[in-house]
């Protein structure tokens, strides 16, 4: 697996308007793209923090992962995504060593880069996401 960087920071809330507030308003950042992502349930909005981003998830529907997630665990850190430079190989690789994976096959995420989740049960507790541009 070829980790470039870390991509980016994911963290669940439940009102999208109140986070970006506290991002923008508290933190002095500011936020450069909202993007909805239907067939994952989720509105994301980004910011960036050096050459690494934070990624708001808001969920659309109660039924999506991120709203099972705060019901289940209430708004917070969701995952760490690392950039590689194959999210298919990446997987592979992973499984290979015996990582359990939500994503046997990239799929399309927020921005156009191609993603896929490691599973935290093999990954010691933290939800890992692999992406990139292919």
């Amino acid at each position: 697996m070829n980790i470039t960087h870390i991509e980016h920071i994911g963290i669940a809330v439940e009102n999208m308007e109140e986070a970006i507030a506290y991002y923008e308003n508290v933190l002095g950042l500011k936020c450069y793209a909202i993007e909805e992502v239907a067939d994952q349930k989720v509105k994301t909005a980004f910011f960036m923090v050096g050459q690494t981003k934070v990624e708001l998830l808001e969920s659309t529907s109660p039924e999506g992962p991120i709203g099972k997630f705060i019901e289940n665990r209430g708004p917070g850190l969701h995952h760490l995504a690392f950039a590689v430079s194959d999210v298919a190989q990446s997987l592979q690789k992973a499984e290979a060593k015996g990582m359990r994976l939500i994503d046997k096959a990239p799929r399309q995420g927020a921005e156009g880069l191609k993603i896929g989740f490691l599973h935290p049960k093999s990954t010691l507790g933290v939800l890992t996401e692999l992406c990139g541009k292919k």
